[in-house]
């Protein structure tokens, strides 16, 4: 593995150590949009504030966005998703 594919690796590991992470991600694992609400709800236990800074980490490493009906996972984030899974 090259220098600039363990920083990246490293990068992805960090941000997904960061509280609630993996669990919003989790959250929309099925491919349906979520309100801010509903995915609040989804994960269980996590503040607003804490869940708008791990919305902004996920959607600027482009593992989620945001659509006219709520979040989604984008095909980065679903591939991850699966590869969580596999573990």
């Amino acid at each position: 593995m090259s220098s600039k594919e363990n920083v990246a690796t490293g990068q992805l590991l960090a941000l997904l150590e960061a509280r609630y992470a993996i669990r919003v991600l989790w959250a929309l694992r099925d491919g349906h949009p979520q309100t801010f609400r509903l995915l609040q709800d989804s994960v269980g236990g996590i503040t607003p504030n804490t869940l708008n800074t791990r919305i902004k980490e996920l959607r600027q490493a482009g593992l989620m966005a945001h659509g006219h009906d709520g979040y989604v996972v984008t095909p980065s984030g679903a591939d991850l998703l699966r590869r969580l899974a596999e573990l």
